[in-house]
């Protein structure tokens, strides 16, 4: 019988149209390709039926994160050579075909039995446990966007203090050097991005914080401790709320620190001084959008700032073509939606905020997620005791994928700070923002 690696890669180079830039390493011990490319591994032939009954991303993705595909090396070098074939796609590439154009296509009618042939046509596989089951009712609702953050953020906090260690904040870091010659840490850098954030805000003695998405309650503590605010951090995962109120207890801050399980169109007591939004409103939803921003504002006093820390991507040439990305919508985030920078600010100022800077981080992100990809490959064993095989594993791709979107800008990071600016027209803001002095 013909070895199966050959195979493959002649069947692939056969679809793809050109030379396969990685080797495979097949289930029967045999190998193919270029000498010293990175290794896709097939650990089982299971793999090829979830690639047959689910084509492209989530079939790939349900393979790995099952456990049936690996690398033997280096996860970037890997997925490097895979973006140009299976993601990168500009607008001039031909539109899709139809499936009835497809099923008529002899080419691709050989490549199915061939994928028949090594992988077998049983019923498709299950998906992994880690894939999020079906979802019934409207996006965005209270209640199926609480189902949303457990399944993301409710996975564990061992887990997750393995992945972003002893500052337990979830979000890009900010990256400095901190002292001559010495060599910036993820620590230092979250601490940097915590008080950066405090300074753009003006945080002063007696003021009223809300951190909208408050995870683990670094960003209060934070603010409660360095700048003497009142601060109120909400959240929808249980989780998160009970590991960030043992912290604020231990550090004495349960005077001015609030912890609550709350929907953000649930705050009742408002005026704030400041809100700060941090890595939240990615889950907010393009239609929910500018009630979170209208919610926001409400909450806000006269002449108190807003300051939105939130991933985007780039806009297309037919926006009602934007898709959600199959691996991150089924394992990471669950409704999640990412906007353009452009259409963020839009509904700010439709909302009534006056938008005052905006500030990118994509680069910082990159360095974030590598520095997280470290942390949970270092300590992988003990991530698969904290959660499971398969959640590691998302996560592991998940977040090196993420890295070099940054990384290539097919995606972006930016904090956005608005002001509710009064009749007077008294912004507040010094005349040199990016001093970041209170006024």
């Amino acid at each position: 019988m013909t070895e199966v690696a050959p195979r493959l890669t002649a069947l692939a180079e056969r679809v793809l149209g050109v030379p396969l830039p990685i080797r495979i390493r097949a289930w029967d011990g045999s190998e193919a390709g270029p000498p010293g490319a990175p290794v896709l591994r097939i650990r089982h032939r299971r793999a090829l039926r979830r690639i047959l009954w689910r084509p492209g991303e989530l079939g790939l993705a349900r393979a790995w994160v099952a456990g049936e595909l690996d690398t033997d090396g280096e996860l970037y070098e890997l997925l490097g050579q895979l973006e140009g074939l299976l993601w990168e796609k500009g607008e001039e590439s031909e539109p899709s075909r139809s499936a009835l154009e497809l099923a008529r296509d002899p080419d691709v009618r050989a490549a199915v039995r061939e994928l028949i042939s090594l992988g077998g046509l049983l019923p498709p596989p299950p998906p992994p446990g880690e894939e999020i089951r079906r979802r019934v009712g409207i996006r965005h609702t209270r209640g199926r966007d609480r189902r949303a953050v457990s399944h993301h953020y409710d996975v564990g906090n061992d887990f997750y203090e393995l992945v972003l260690g002893p500052s337990m904040v979830y979000s890009c870091a900010y990256w400095e050097t901190e002292e001559p010659g010495t060599t910036p840490t993820l620590e230092g850098a979250q601490h940097a991005k915590l008080d950066l954030v405090c300074r753009k805000l003006a945080l002063r003695r007696g003021q009223r914080l809300l951190d909208v998405g408050c995870g683990w309650g670094s960003l209060v503590l934070h603010a409660a401790r360095e700048y003497g605010v009142r601060a109120v951090g909400i959240t929808l995962s249980h989780e998160q709320a009970t590991y960030a109120r043992k912290r604020v207890a231990e550090e004495g801050l349960t005077d001015r620190v609030e912890i609550r399980v709350q929907d953000y169109r649930e705050v009742p007591d408002g005026p704030y001084d400041a809100i700060a939004s941090i890595g939240m409103a990615e889950h907010v939803g393009k239609d929910r959008y500018r009630q979170y921003a209208d919610s926001l504002h409400a909450l806000l006093r006269p002449g108190g700032r807003l300051l939105n820390h939130q991933i985007a991507r780039r806009p297309l040439t037919d926006e009602s073509a934007y898709q959600v990305d199959d691996f991150i919508d089924a394992y990471v985030f669950p409704d999640g939606e990412l906007a353009p920078m452009a259409q963020t600010v839009g509904v700010l100022e439709e909302a009534g905020f006056e938008v005052r800077d905006v500030e990118s981080l994509r680069e910082h992100y990159a360095l974030t997620l590598r520095a997280w990809v470290a942390n949970l490959e270092r300590g992988f064993r003990r991530a698969v005791r904290f959660t499971s095989p398969g959640r590691a594993r998302v996560w592991r791709l998940y977040m090196a994928a993420s890295a070099m979107s940054f990384e290539r800008n097919r995606i972006g990071i930016n904090q956005i700070l608005a002001v509710r600016t009064p009749g007077s027209g008294d912004s507040g803001l010094p005349l040199r923002t990016r001093d970041w002095r209170a006024s």
